[in-house]
């Protein structure tokens, strides 16, 4: 029992001998080996013992009772944190094992492993996405829940982009595998777990000096408690020294402070991703807690992100067809929500679009190209005010119908042709319906709440108000949006940074807390700290408060450990021996050192109920 089972206590002696430092196990080695060798003594040598004045009493029972009751409270502390990787063991559950990829016109069935990028693979309704991918022929209802956390499934069709994993519901549907094995979603998902699962939160860094002295300060006090009792102790004094020696040792193992910070961590990312919250690491579930402004990206992030086209302005004789020719053979090429939704309505019209050379999009203003237009290539600019000024055109004739859009919530577009202006279009996104809700409870915590946006001071707070937001950045370039939350961090404040695509990249990173919507671009998420799988932003209320229970949990366990080893510790010592006759047997410590492990996993899985 002694050098087999309680063999792995003994590493704790190597690092005292080798490094001269100490944990946890060593207490254990050098208690539970102190009572086992002089129990052996006494079984070899009793008359030494004898003659000596002390009672031939035998301690193997508690040597070994000790340890077993230690490897019980390891054995249920692995069993409880099992529970709390529940979280990954579900969606390293998710991957199917299987494919149906269509090769030379034939469906074969391969490992998922096998799967290359560009593939077609097939899927029935009720089967697993195997691969990330987009759709190149049928639709169906995808139910994403396992991912996103979302219940109701979303409708998906040719173009539209697949997660691995996830169940299709309904139609049969042939789509072309982008993303295979670690680069999948639901591979980077359990990596950022597992990661946020190992990585330590700042108040770690307490626990960890704390522990740092407290084992050397424990056999300081177990010394000398064995010294003080072998000559002031009751007889047989060895004998009673040596137990409270023991005790001593073994009810002062920091297990609950090992425990406190990383069982909480553990628990609350995995159960953050259970509810589409992924967080990169603890430092950021921490500094979740303290956030006093929020600055919220306007398109993507407070809108949906799918502008339409609202409104056709002709200007200087031209014709309202003509203008959204010009304007969509300009979005041709851009990447921008705004141009998608001018290019969607030439679409629907079915116009043919002019030739474009030389696009170039300009940062916060637009884009230019020139169109060739018959026999003439004609230079074009399409954007906001600024653009059209440096343009050379004079648009002081149509200001007011501009602003009258701009009030209305709506982007404003003027499209100059050789410095003269031809047209205005108006753009409007939608607020996502939970944005107003989530803004609600935000102010209800007393955090700021900031839109910043590069539209116009008009445009912009036309949307704030229908959102509830009073803090207004507007007309902010990309390349600024870092200084605008620097800005704020110099006031004092704790920052989160919500955004969606490339230009939040800087912003995220600056952010005390980078929030980025699992909707928007690779390189948001890589910036941020956080990821929402779904586009919803009452996650961000549920981040929070999971930030600031966990916290809570954190602080609780901590305590207790303190309050644990600070309260018995001298009883184990003895101190309460003179007055009432009490002493703490070793195995009784052995089984409180137990149970106060147990009782900081315990509380700390507390945190599954989000």
């Amino acid at each position: 029992m002694q050098f087999w089972i309680g063999w792995q206590f003994y590493s704790g002696l190597k690092l005292l001998i080798k490094y001269r430092t100490a944990n946890m196990n060593t207490l254990i080695a050098i208690g539970t080996l102190s009572a086992y060798f002089y129990s052996a003594a006494i079984t070899v040598f009793p008359d030494f013992f004898t003659k000596g004045g002390i009672m031939p009493k035998v301690y193997f029972d508690t040597s070994a009772i000790i340890i077993v009751l230690i490897l019980l409270g390891k054995y249920l502390e692995i069993l409880m944190k099992g529970r709390a990787s529940e979280a990954i063991k579900k969606l390293i559950g998710l991957q199917p094992k299987t494919a149906k990829i269509v090769k030379d016109g034939k469906e074969i069935e391969i490992l998922i492993s096998e799967v290359a990028v560009g593939d077609l693979i097939v899927v029935r309704p009720g089967e697993k996405i195997p691969v990330d991918g987009k759709i190149i022929e049928g639709d169906s209802e995808i139910d994403e829940s396992m991912v996103t956390g979302e219940s109701m499934p979303v409708h998906k069709k040719a173009g539209s982009a697949v997660i691995g994993s996830t169940v299709n519901k309904f139609g049969t549907f042939t789509f072309s595998a982008t993303k295979i094995g670690k680069d999948t979603v639901l591979s980077q998902i359990i990596k950022m777990v597992e990661e946020a699962q190992g990585s330590k939160a700042p108040i770690q860094r307490l626990a960890d000096l704390v522990s740092s002295y407290f084992v050397p300060a424990v056999m300081a006090i177990a010394v000398s408690t064995f010294v003080l009792w072998y000559f002031l102790g009751p007889a047989p004094a060895f004998s009673f020294a040596l137990v409270n020696f023991v005790a001593v040792l073994i009810i002062a193992c920091p297990c609950a402070l090992g425990l406190a910070t990383p069982m909480a961590i553990m628990v609350s990312s995995g159960s953050a991703a259970s509810r589409g919250i992924l967080v990169k690491d603890a430092a950021s579930l921490e500094i979740a807690n303290k956030i006093n402004t929020i600055i919220l990206d306007k398109t993507g992030t407070l809108t949906q992100g799918k502008p339409q086209l609202t409104d056709i302005i002709a200007l200087n004789n031209e014709k309202q067809a003509e203008v959204l020719r010009i304007a969509a053979s300009l979005e041709q090429r851009s990447e921008h929500p705004l141009g998608r939704a001018i290019i969607n309505e030439a679409e629907k019209e079915n116009i043919d679009l002019y030739k474009l050379e030389g696009f170039k999009a300009i940062s916060g203003k637009g884009l230019r190209g020139f169109l060739l237009i018959g026999s003439q290539k004609i230079e074009a600019h399409l954007g906001n005010r600024i653009l059209a000024r440096e343009a050379g055109a004079d648009i002081s004739l149509y200001e007011e119908k501009i602003k009258e859009f701009e009030s209305e919530g709506k982007t404003v577009m003027i499209l100059i042709t050789n410095k003269v202006a031809k047209g205005a279009l108006a753009v409007a996104d939608v607020l996502k319906k939970e944005s107003i809700e989530a803004i609600k409870v935000l102010k209800s915590n007393n955090i700021d709440v900031w839109m910043l946006t590069g539209d116009n001071d008009r445009t912009a707070r036309a949307i704030a108000r229908q959102a509830g937001i009073e803090n207004v950045m507007s007309e902010v370039l990309p390349d600024k949006k870092s200084e605008k939350v620097r800005e704020l961090q110099k006031q004092g404040k704790i920052v989160a940074m919500v955004g969606d695509g490339i230009n939040d990249a800087p912003a995220l990173t600056q952010a005390n807390v980078g929030i980025a919507m699992g909707e928007g671009t690779d390189i948001a998420m890589e910036s941020a700290n956080i990821t929402l799988m779904r586009g919803d932003l009452m996650l961000i209320p549920e981040t929070i408060e999971l930030s600031r229970r966990t916290m809570r949990i954190i602080k609780q366990n901590l305590f207790w450990a303190f309050f644990y080893n600070s309260a018995f510790i001298p009883v184990a010592a003895g101190v309460l021996y003179p007055f009432w006759g009490i002493l703490l047997n070793p195995i009784f410590a052995a089984a409180a050192m137990v149970f106060s492990s147990i009782s900081v996993v315990l509380n700390s899985l507390r945190l599954k109920r989000l």
